[in-house]
């Protein structure tokens, strides 16, 4: 049993959750759900075709197979039977060619549409505001994109497929054993839903083994993720508790070695039993016949019911399969109105109809009477105002929670004030085009990303046809080129995943690069030196006092030393600036600022009880 596949795969069965959340199918959702196929209507048409005529081919073997019973050996005709055995064969291989092309277009079609969806939902995910993705789960996000949007093709290529060519060999067969004899056609279907009855038994019986194995599954993955880990193994081996994660591991190992064997059983009982039932139809079938050919005289040859036969055997799958169809069809409605919440997810933060775009940018900023709040219970900004002219440099702070990072996540537009207005050279940001504000606004967070690239792709990303010399020159103006140059690869040093290949101060200088490449109007360091070394720290401030000097620049800092040559400090507490001023006269008269800078400059009094 495969331990990654877990229940939902299980066919002919819903979870209790699965259940509970089946969506409503509306004619409204039909309709939206096919207008993806409008643009591929011409290959659905020639996949229609190919199955209706595959669908028929198909059958044509076990009609001509009465033929040759009849016709050729009991009738004793040599050219005949060769004549059929040629036409099956060519007939098989007619049929197999063109479920070859249905399966070809079938494909096509599914990975276009995917493809489409695919596209939608990123362009659509790009423009969700910050807030989307900070009170989503990523792994959601990601499910999303992936796998809902990848299980759309398993629904196009089996459900709806399955749903066709099932439906099609149903009638084609009913028709052509109704065209053999009537009687004989409605003893067969007469049996065929005893057929399903073991099939949905066994199948109930398997699912539940499944479920409990999976959930066996997850127990040991569990256990190997948290013991086999670095940090996990050297607190087993810290605190002595080898013998117990093993007994654990042993005893969720031999409950899953119990299930399997179960599982194992159920399915070798369950194709007993339905190796049984398959034999109750056709020898019903050939007592059915025999009675009518010996004791009615019946117009019915040997061939005849051979055809019947045959055909009854070709009605099992079709059967069984559409009524289990009802599972597919709810699950793949399900995956459609996930995939239909997010595309319906209004964009919040977008551009207006019409969005400025000023031919003349200073990086002038003001906050007035500014409210903000992530959800309606709390307020987190409460009347802000400030303003920040060309040139000048301003510094915000406050203990940890106040709202400084918050405050300017409103420039580039991360989110939206609630009450109030931020204007950018005197127009509200709400009125300008996105890409224009966002271009002029540099933000350098204590969070460096770095993309899983070289250090020259990730300088890149910021304009991506950058010069040599305008690179070279951004790393210099923030104190990295140096460390750049004693690379082996220079520029083209990869660095790593999230650039853990590099320490917290070369990735926070490299991220200032980044933005100076970019060159914008304003430049925002949002705790960049918070979680830094002091060396690190050092070479960071020498990289960042020149900028300041240079540009509108605004400091967000735990650590005032970081601020001290600011032309303004912001003090926010509670999400209210209660106190602006310079730093020596803040220090003299404020409240907030003092006990923040003496927290961090004044060393206490105290007594060494070891002289030495």
């Amino acid at each position: 049993m495969s331990m990654g596949r877990g229940p939902r795969g299980a066919r002919g069965f819903l979870t209790e959750e699965e259940k509970a959340n089946a969506p409503k199918v509306t004619k409204e959702l039909l309709v939206r759900i096919f207008s993806y196929l409008t643009p591929y209507w011409k290959q659905f048409v020639l996949v229609l075709g190919c199955i209706l005529i595959s669908s028929i081919l198909a059958l044509m073997p076990s009609v001509l197979t009465g033929r040759m019973i009849d016709e050729g050996l009991i009738g004793r005709n040599l050219d005949i039977l060769i004549k059929l055995i040629i036409l099956s064969l060519a007939v098989t291989l007619g049929s197999n060619l063109i479920g070859v092309l249905e399966s070809y277009l079938n494909t096509w079609i599914a990975q276009h549409i995917t493809y489409d969806m695919r596209n939608k939902m990123f362009a659509h995910l790009q423009k969700m505001s910050q807030r989307f993705f900070t009170t989503n789960n990523q792994g959601d996000i990601i499910t999303r994109m992936t796998s809902d949007i990848a299980g759309v093709q398993q629904i196009i290529t089996n459900t709806f497929t399955s749903i066709l060519s099932n439906t099609i060999t149903l009638i084609v067969a009913l028709a052509a054993m109704y065209q053999k004899n009537w009687i004989l056609a409605t003893v067969g279907i007469c049996i065929v839903p005893l057929f399903t009855l073991p099939t949905r038994k066994a199948g109930k019986t398997r699912w539940t083994l499944t479920r409990e194995a999976q959930e066996c599954s997850d127990e040991i993955n569990g256990i190997l993720n948290e013991t086999m880990s670095v940090s996990g193994q050297m607190l087993v081996k810290l605190f002595g508790r080898e013998t117990y994660e093993y007994d654990r591991y042993e005893k969720a190992n031999k409950r899953m070695i119990g299930l399997n064997i179960r599982e194992n059983m159920a399915g070798r009982w369950f194709r007993v039993v339905m190796s049984t039932f398959s034999s109750i139809g056709p020898m019903a079938l050939y007592l059915v016949g025999g009675i009518l050919m010996m004791k009615y005289n019946a117009d019915i040859s040997v061939g005849d019911i051979t055809v019947l036969v045959a055909l009854l055997g070709r009605m099992y799958g079709p059967v069984n399969s559409l009524l289990n169809i009802q599972v597919d069809w709810i699950r793949s409605m399900a995956m459609f109105t996930r995939i239909f919440e997010y595309y319906d997810m209004p964009v919040e933060i977008d551009n207006n109809d019409k969005a400025i775009i000023p031919t003349e940018t200073h990086g002038n900023i003001e906050f007035k009477n500014v409210w903000f709040q992530y959800d309606p219970e709390r307020m987190i900004l409460k009347d802000v105002n400030f303003t920040l002219k060309e040139g000048d440099c301003i510094a915000i702070v406050g203990p940890s929670g106040s709202g400084k990072s918050t405050t300017i996540n409103l420039i580039p537009r991360l989110y939206d004030v609630t009450k109030g207005s931020v204007t950018f050279d005197g127009i509200d940001v709400r009125d300008l085009d996105l890409a224009y504000l966002r271009s002029n606004v540099g933000v350098v967070t204590q969070d460096t990303y770095l993309f899983n690239g070289t250090i020259r792709d990730n300088l890149l990303y910021a304009k991506a046809n950058a010069t040599e010399a305008e690179i070279i020159d951004a790393c210099k103006k923030a104190n990295i080129w140096e460390f750049i140059e004693n690379q082996p690869e220079g520029l083209n040093t990869m660095v790593g995943n999230r650039g853990l290949k590099l320490s917290g101060g070369e990735k926070q200088r490299i991220s200032i690069a980044r933005v100076l490449l970019k060159d914008p109007a304003v430049i925002i360091f949002d705790e960049a030196t918070a979680s830094l070394d002091s060396i690190s720290e050092k070479a960071i401030q020498d990289a960042i006092d020149p900028l300041i000097d240079a540009r509108t620049s605004i400091l967000i800092a735990h650590r005032l030393s970081t601020i001290l040559a600011a032309d303004e400090i912001l003090v926010i507490k509670d999400g209210q600036i209660v106190e602006h001023g310079q730093h020596e006269e803040l220090v003299k008269t404020s409240n907030v600022y003092k006990e923040l800078y003496e927290t961090q400059f004044t060393i206490p009094d105290r007594k060494d009880k070891n002289p030495a």
